[in-house]
């Protein structure tokens, strides 16, 4: 099992950026893909990115593509969501989660999540 962190949310302007990073402990890291998903208030939680096991492989939704890069360290500790060009749409929690399948293109079949970070953008 792994447990996983995340951080760098925060209160940042329209046009900013930010860096969240998804910390984990317990099995190696690298050997599970990991996804990033939000859920604003009154909304369904919803797919942002996702990266392969070897971080070769990404993908992104539509919503984001361009503006959002996912990476993770070659230690395998760490997956890190950069968030640029931010709008007032993109306030949400931000929750990373892992999966032992290696179909990043699907948002399903992720058993392991963190509690969240919170991203407010102001406009």
């Amino acid at each position: 099992q792994v447990q996983l962190v995340e951080s760098g949310g925060g209160l940042v302007q329209a046009g900013g950026s930010l860096r969240l990073s998804c910390a984990a402990s317990g099995r190696t890291f690298s050997s599970y893909a990991v996804g990033w998903f939000r859920q604003a208030p009154g909304k369904e939680r919803e797919f942002v990115a996702a990266i392969s096991r070897s971080g070769a492989s990404t993908y992104y939704a539509d919503s984001v593509k361009g503006r959002f890069t996912i990476s993770r360290d070659n230690a395998g500790i760490t997956v890190y969501l950069q968030v640029d060009s931010l709008k007032p749409e993109d306030t949400a929690v931000y929750y990373c989660a892992a999966k032992i399948s290696p179909y990043i293109n699907s948002p399903s079949g992720y058993p392991y999540w963190g509690q969240g970070t919170q991203v407010t953008v102001s406009s």
